[in-house]
């Protein structure tokens, strides 16, 4: 039977997760326990410590259906400098159970390169995104409430912008219609749901660093606006304390560990196509307190989840990664060079030539930063020798660090290369800067992103889109950094254009203030907020056996 990542979890040796916390420096009155594998940390317990921890962010090239890999080498590269001798924690998102029961079938890394226990991860966990569900639902009835009893707020109905959310994927709910059956059943209105992860109440979560910050940032939160158009905010309708509430255990980080028993901080899951695709700030600081390396990523491309860690995490969390890795595969590249999925299993060396331009731009994008990037060569079992050749080459010829990359099959053992490059680049540090500043217009601010980043020839707002920036200007919130929402597939926003596209000028239809999250969205293309199920969905491939083990978890 070939091996799976559901069954190399199941026989793996897990280790109980007070013994994780100890070796992590966790005492255990700050460990509050989830059954034996799993565990919140009271952070206010934790010894007082001036440790500052370097950050070791993970990318990825535009990610195709051909598969990247970059949890799992996260999940290696931690394991490898745990294997060197660094004190290590890595620090992950929590997978949305949209993507699990959609596309992605589990998001715990893979192979021998996994957290643990990746049933529970994948699935409920310890329940956060569900607080959140609940903490968002319960603002969506309030507002509606307010508008039964009264509406003393002189809220315009038709300018409500809280939607409602669910965790799955599911495109009937994208626009629906509320409060029929007359009187008794509320105000009829158009709404509609997001998917949890694109909430801003989990962009708010994870970008807190206090339950104070975490208060504030969701009274700030813009709801709608008056009949005379003036916004409405969660202040306004003195509910803050209520969602601070139904957040208070889902605040705290979740501790596991990977399959070699390193600590492992898993918390918070903002997709980066919509959000900012980062784990929460309370993950990231509180494994910097605790260890000297800190492994993180952030979600999709270099152009969507670390541009979005640089300007916007970074800059709310006042740190920057001391080191960057971008991951990449053959297949992935032979995509980027025209082949067609189908026929990826052929060698293709030109193809793989061509698809480069694509990595050749992210490394290009990294040390835009004043950040030396280093490539992770995640090995497929498919690859050829032409193949992995191509790369390396180009990568001597052009002076990128590259590292062929074995985490999948060989556990931390696989990433020691790749290990010992990113502890080189510790060692010289990094001379990181943004490319745009706070003060900069929200044009410059586009401007910057799409032509440095995308490699972009120019933005264009449409009409709907001017006359939301007029409104940022007149309530002062376009000093905001920007997050934009942007297809994962290619560097332009139009999904087909694969490689390295130039050229281009990408279209912004509309700009949403999230104040609690302290930034603009702005949507790009058909980005959905609430995406839709594939054909075939993951979901059913799975099932439970007879002793209660998860069936069909990849």
């Amino acid at each position: 039977m070939a091996m799976t990542d559901l069954t190399i979890a199941k026989e793996a040796a897990i280790r109980p997760i007070q013994e994780i916390a100890q070796q992590a420096g966790i005492a255990e009155d700050a460990l509050e326990l989830y059954g034996k594998y799993k565990a919140k940390i009271d952070v206010n317990k934790l010894p007082k410590t001036t440790k500052d921890g370097k950050v070791v962010l993970v990318t990825a090239i535009s990610p195709t259906p051909a598969g990247e890999g970059k949890s799992t080498v996260t999940v290696g590269l931690a394991d490898a400098l745990k294997q060197s001798g660094e004190s290590v924690m890595v620090a992950l998102r929590e997978p949305s159970l949209g993507p699990v029961m959609g596309v992605k079938g589990g998001a715990t890394g893979g192979g021998f390169a996994q957290v643990l226990p990746m049933e529970d991860i994948n699935l409920h966990f310890t329940g956060d995104i569900h607080a959140i569900t609940s903490a968002n639902n319960a603002l969506a009835a309030l507002i509606d409430n307010h508008l039964h009893q009264g509406n003393v707020l002189h809220i315009d109905p038709r300018r409500i912008t809280w939607k409602r959310a669910l965790d799955m994927n599911d495109r009937a709910l994208r626009h629906v219609t509320i409060g029929l059956g007359g009187p008794a059943q509320g105000v009829p209105r158009e709404d509609g749901f997001d998917i949890t992860v694109a909430s801003e109440i989990m962009a708010v979560l994870c970008l807190a660093t206090s339950r104070e910050d975490l208060k504030e940032r969701l009274a700030r939160m813009v709801i709608g606006y008056t009949y005379d158009r003036e916004p409405v905010t969660v202040r306004d309708l003195e509910a803050q304390g209520a969602l601070a509430l139904l957040l208070k255990e889902a605040f705290k980080p979740n501790l596991v560990q990977t399959i070699e028993g390193t600590p492992a901080i898993i918390h918070g899951g903002p997709f980066a196509n919509i959000a900012h695709g980062c784990n929460s700030l309370m993950a990231t600081n509180t494994a910097r307190s605790l260890a000297d390396v800190v492994v993180t990523e952030a979600g999709f491309g270099a152009d969507l989840g670390a541009e979005k860690f640089m300007h916007i995490k970074s800059r709310k969390g006042g740190f920057h990664p001391d080191a960057v890795v971008i991951v990449a595969t053959v297949r992935a590249l032979k995509m980027h060079g025209g082949v067609d999925k189908k026929e990826l299993g052929a060698e293709d060396a030109d193809a793989v030539r061509r698809g480069i331009v694509n990595l050749a731009k992210h490394v290009e994008t990294i040390r835009q930063f004043g950040i030396e990037p280093v490539v992770a060569l995640n090995r497929f079992t498919g690859d050829s020798d032409a193949e992995l050749a191509q790369v390396m080459d180009w990568a001597e010829a052009e002076g990128v660090a590259i590292a062929l990359t074995e985490v999948w099959g060989k556990g931390g053992a696989g990433g020691l290369d790749l290990a010992a490059l990113v502890k080189r680049q510790l060692d010289k540090g990094a001379d990181f800067g943004y490319l745009y500043a706070e003060e900069d217009t929200v044009e410059e601010k586009l401007r910057a992103i799409v032509q440095k980043v995308y490699g972009g020839a120019d933005v264009q707002l449409t009409d709907k889109a001017q006359k939301q920036l007029a409104e940022l200007k007149k309530y002062g919130w376009d000093a905001l950094p920007i997050c934009m929402a942007k297809t994962q597939y290619s560097l332009s926003d139009q999904p087909k254009l694969l490689g390295r596209p130039e050229g281009f000028t990408v279209t912004i239809r509309e700009l949403i203030p999230k104040l609690g999250a302290g930034f603009i969205v702005c949507l790009t293309g058909d980005i959905m907020t609430m995406p839709g199920l594939p054909k075939s969905p993951a979901a059913l491939n799975m099932d439970v056996a007879e002793d209660g083990q998860a069936l069909g978890l990849f």
